[in-house]
């Protein structure tokens, strides 16, 4: 058991921070400094949420899709410690769904100045859930919402989330590491709802969701991971927590 309180494999460095902290941030502000494997907790009773600092040794343009590695990390984790019979879902591109209600989100970090044709020093990944239940606010209010908690979760399993992400990452770039990304991405798309039947989709080498209908001549339609990232529709910033729907 690590002394900060979290149990990771080899590899990983744990930074917890006091319940005022932001994990995503604070990865991001010592990313250059602390190198990959460093990881951002953050010990509070309403939220799940961590981040890790990785270092990848591509361009940025295609590094990018190590979001989608995280991504699965987190369903994973999720699904190994749910109610049974539970689904793990995503809304475009970086909205963790749980059981049809939003309970929380990933983000992607890199650094500014660095051109889309240039291997990034780091790429930040951070996530976080609600870990409880929405009884405080008004009824009616968040029925697109829902918490861990509420959903089922024992506070001992929120707790267990991060530990379990860690090792469900490191799975994910071996994965990657040997089968290419195809694998992690169709992973990633399956936990996707289709909006209509018969579409296909596809990971672009840049991350961009590309989805063609099952219509002769039909172009793809392009949907940026970039521009979708930057927005984190997910995300109320004004509370540092994700939205109530």
């Amino acid at each position: 058991m690590n002394r900060n309180g979290l149990d990771l494999p080899p590899g990983y460095s744990v930074i917890s921070l006091r319940e005022s902290g932001d994990a995503f941030d604070h990865a991001c502000a010592i990313a250059g400094e602390k190198g990959a494997g460093a990881f951002v907790h953050v010990r509070r009773y309403d939220l799940c949420e961590f981040a890790v600092v990785l270092e990848p040794c591509e361009p940025l343009s295609s590094a990018r899709r190590a979001f989608f590695a995280g991504m699965h990390a987190v369903a994973e984790s999720i699904a190994a410690h749910c109610p049974p019979e539970r689904d793990v879902q995503f809304r475009w591109p970086d909205a963790i769904m749980f059981d049809g209600g939003l309970v929380g989100g990933g983000r992607l970090a890199w650094p500014q100045d660095c051109g889309e044709d240039q291997t990034p020093d780091w790429l930040v990944f951070g996530c976080m859930l609600r870990s409880v239940d929405l009884s405080h606010v008004e009824t009616g209010l968040h029925a697109g919402a829902t918490s861990l908690v509420a959903e089922g979760f024992e506070l001992v399993d929120v707790d267990s989330i991060a530990e379990s992400f860690a090792r469900h990452l490191m799975t994910a770039f071996d994965l990657w590491g040997e089968k290419g990304f195809r694998a992690v991405g169709e992973d990633y798309l399956e936990r996707l709802p289709k909006k209509k039947a018969g579409e296909k989709r596809i990971l672009d080498a840049n991350g961009d969701l590309l989805t063609t209908l099952p219509t002769a001549g039909a172009a793809a339609e392009r949907q940026s991971l970039v521009a979708a990232l930057r927005e984190a529709a997910w995300f109320d910033r004004a509370v540092g927590a994700p939205k109530l729907g």
